[in-house]
């Protein structure tokens, strides 16, 4: 028989990709889920659109433009430029993700909000509950703050009386917030995937063409002199790398094998196979950046503040800690650690794992069942999280040594010192953050995550998934 041509085979390879993609809208309640996820995304980028009463837009405009790479600029990149425009959705999705963040933590320290939590589906609710009403405070306090800045600038930024806007612009922030907060809990629950990262991956993909207009307007002024087509080639080099690095390391994994003694059930057999355990290298994802960046993005929008600007102390915590800078960056690495340990903590419990491997007849190989199986899982989650903590830091760096460089010469007493290193080491390439490794990180890891959860829909109902290994055989098998 002769071979297939090499054509013949990638066009029915295509085919096949084609006809796995068209199950998605074969499948009744898939494509409701899906359309309906969608049609939330076109709300939420038509409301990224809608302006605040009262805003000089052109203004705001040229003032962002000043600040491109300041903490502004990242705030505005998880908004989807929303706040470059001041819209009804310029806060975004982090006041909620801030305020989840505070009440994890509380559930883990604060001994009434753990034995709410264990209550079940009504103690979550409860939660829930407080959690959107921090949402609302959070929301108030961060639009007042903008409101209160923009009245303060120097520059025309407010087209109607103090009072007045103060007023509208905290009921227009505010309210946009809870109804972010509402679209993003609906998409969780009636379509595909998890609703607050989708809504930060829409910001930030809405982004990407400023990110091309922004390198093709420096190819074209030479920004970088001879050295520009050069450079242009290793960024798109470097971003290639940079995804192709996050999709190896969100699919490593460390297996652990499992293996189950034999039993008798009635007449029945059971057991006797073995199998593993797999433990993702970076069981957090994305979140751990997520939540750092939150933590850090809230204060700094009252670092504009005349108040802050007019107090030594305070305008040098702020001045501080701005992306770039050497104790932000610290303290962002410090957090993304915390996060992904803290978070791993709450969804992989090794006790119950331990415990349902023993009801069931399992135990790992040289391992006794029980407290020592749980320890053993628990030392590889360890181990497993600081390596996927240290490659977040990695990906999480590359956008700040782009845009601004880490400012190792603002240190005190050895700033001097590094001086002395290449300039774009310390002052950054200028290059907009769209290509950085943190947008990459959520755009790639939000992705991976949305087609793993429509493949895992497609195989419940007993259809092919995405890759040739999840092909299911029949019912049989379930």
């Amino acid at each position: 028989m002769c071979p297939a041509f090499p054509g013949k085979r990638s066009k029915e390879q295509t085919s096949l990709m084609f006809d796995k993609f068209a199950n998605i809208f074969r499948i009744p309640d898939l494509r409701n889920r899906v359309f309906f996820t969608l049609g939330l995304l076109a709300v939420y980028r038509l409301g990224g659109h809608i302006p605040t009463p009262g805003i000089n837009s052109d203004v705001l405009a040229q003032y962002f433009a000043q600040n491109a790479g300041s903490a502004l600029g990242l705030v505005d990149m998880f908004t989807g430029g929303s706040l470059r425009r001041l819209t009804i959705f310029a806060l975004g999705i982090m006041p909620y993700i801030t305020a989840s963040i505070i009440f994890q933590l509380l559930t883990v320290i604060y001994e009434p909000l753990a034995k709410l939590q264990k209550e079940g589906e009504v103690g979550r609710r409860k939660i829930t509950q407080w959690t959107r009403y921090s949402t609302v405070l959070l929301g108030i306090i961060q639009s007042f703050a903008i409101a209160m800045t923009l009245v303060n600038s120097s520059q025309p930024m407010v087209t109607m009386s103090k009072g007045k806007f103060i007023f509208m612009c905290v009921l227009t922030l505010t309210a946009g917030t809870a109804f972010i907060m509402w679209l993003g809990e609906q998409m969780t629950e009636r379509g595909i995937g998890n609703g607050m990262s989708l809504l930060i991956f829409a910001g930030i993909v809405a982004g990407l063409p400023r990110g091309i207009q922004d390198l093709w307007e420096k190819a074209q002024t030479q920004a970088w002199g001879g050295f520009t087509p050069i450079a242009l080639a290793i960024l798109i080099i470097m971003m290639a790398a940079t995804v192709a690095f996050i999709v190896y390391v969100e699919r490593s994994e460390r297996r652990i094998p499992v293996q189950y003694a034999k039993r008798i059930v009635g007449r029945k057999m059971m057991g006797g196979n073995s199998t593993h355990l797999p433990l993702k290298v970076n069981s957090g994802g994305v979140m751990p950046v997520i939540f750092a960046s939150s933590i850090l993005s809230a204060p700094l929008l009252f670092a504009n503040m005349d108040f802050v600007k007019n107090h030594d102390f305070l305008r040098r915590i702020t001045d501080g800690m701005r992306p770039g800078e050497p104790w932000y960056e610290l303290i962002y690495m410090v957090a993304i650690v915390f996060f992904a340990y803290f978070y791993i903590s709450i969804v992989f419990r090794p006790d119950d794992i331990a415990d349902n491997m023993r009801k069931y007849g399992g135990f790992i190989p040289g391992i006794r069942p029980g407290r020592r199986t749980a320890d053993f899982i628990n030392d590889i989650l360890t181990h497993i999280t600081l390596i996927g903590a240290i490659y977040l830091i990695i990906i999480s760096l590359i956008p700040t040594m782009l845009i601004s460089g880490i400012h190792l010469n603002h240190l005190w007493l050895i700033g001097p010192f590094f001086d002395k290193l290449p300039g774009w080491v310390t002052n950054g390439l200028g290059v907009n953050f769209y290509f950085g490794g943190t947008s990459l990180l959520i755009v790639v890891g939000v992705a991976m995550d949305t087609v793993q959860q429509v493949e895992s829909q497609l195989i419940m109902r007993h259809y092919e998934g995405f890759s040739p290994k999840s092909r299911v055989r029949g019912r049989r098998s379930w």
